[in-house]
């Protein structure tokens, strides 16, 4: 079976785990990865011996070598490059969320239909074990109907002081609410948001120089009756166990799920100066190669090319949890519920 020839833009953190990823799936083939930063795009090269290095993504999208293109730029970047790549015949996958705005996801979705060409938002938490376990309850009926979601994804305060150079661009929905709107609506079959109302706190990161708030939390009603909350900080302090807390509960009329991916404990390690509880779901090694959900999200994105099949998470989904967020951002902003058109 012909491989699929793979190309990298980003290099940051999460673009490191694609150029990882694609060194070790089958009938994946890495040829050129792509940042502006030269030192690191030629790091990544010599690392993992990748044959070609670009830093300028138009070059990259042009290489007739290339059948398919990932993105892992900063959130605010993504609407140039995955519009140009779809244009050029390249199927693209997205890190989420697709774009911060409406125009640009609209954008890039409408260059992908047009171009005819696999588009597919990386929202690797649809192959995240503890969700699809939750998904496969509901659809069975174990929960009855679905009445309350409430989900709370946080991150410690290096990821926007020492992580991220461009967290004043960007705010925490985007960067964690985005997994939580779109798991949310998947788990309710792709109900229709009804209306949201978003509130906010900001002043520690601001005292920092980081323009952005500290904490997001909003209210979506679903067509179908359901009521979520969805809760996203990124000022934990830097002594907690893990990088990230990701929590949530369903209430049904006829049961609940709990789940907890960051401190479920599963493996519990203690030192004499430190303590973690490992990641051995979203993001480990084993025997030399990476493993875990994040990695069988970009599997699939070259299992749909190499089949034809539509991905898990579309366009379309990304699309509409643009959208979500657009809104709730604007109900923050006039103080008051907004209705989504």
């Amino acid at each position: 079976m012909k491989k699929v020839n793979v190309g990298v833009i980003g290099l940051g953190t999460w673009g490191e785990v694609h150029v990882k990823a694609f060194t070790s799936i089958p009938y994946a083939n890495l040829v050129a990865v792509c940042d502006i930063r030269h030192e690191r795009a030629l790091y990544i090269k010599e690392k993992y011996h990748v044959k070609k290095v670009y830093t300028n993504y138009e070059d990259l999208v042009k290489d007739k070598d290339i059948d398919a293109v990932t993105i892992a730029l900063p959130d605010f970047l993504h609407r140039d490059p995955a519009v140009r790549a779809a244009e050029e015949g390249k199927h693209v996958l997205v890190e989420k969320p697709l774009a911060t705005n409406i125009e640009d996801a609209e954008a890039i979705v409408r260059a992908a239909r047009k171009a005819g060409v696999k588009l597919m938002v990386d929202f690797h938490n649809r192959w995240n074990p503890p969700f699809l376990h939750a998904k496969q309850a509901i659809e069975q009926g174990e929960l009855g109907d679905v009445i309350y979601i409430y989900g709370r994804l946080s991150d410690t305060i290096y990821v926007p002081t020492k992580m991220l150079s461009w967290a004043s661009r960007t705010n925490v929905m985007w960067f964690l609410g985005s997994h939580l709107v779109d798991i949310t609506r998947w788990l309710l079959s792709r109900d229709k948001p009804v209306s949201v109302y978003g509130i906010k706190k900001e002043g520690i990161l601001k005292s920092m120089g980081i323009e952005t708030p500290d904490i997001i939390c909003g209210i979506i009603r679903w067509s179908k009756g359901a009521i979520s909350y969805l809760e996203c900080c990124w000022i934990l302090p830097e002594t907690e166990p893990k990088l990230y807390d990701f929590k949530y509960e369903i209430i049904g009329s006829s049961g609940t799920i709990y789940i907890d991916t960051s401190h479920n404990r599963c493996i519990e390690k203690y030192l004499q100066k430190s303590y973690e509880y490992p990641d051995t779901l979203g993001l480990f090694e084993s025997f030399g190669k990476p493993r875990g959900f994040a990695i069988d999200s970009l599997s699939h994105f070259i299992d749909c090319i190499i089949h034809d099949k539509e991905p898990i998470a579309t366009g379309e989904d990304g699309l509409v949890v643009t959208k979500i967020i657009c809104y709730l951002l604007k109900s923050i902003e006039e103080m008051r519920p907004l209705t989504i058109s």
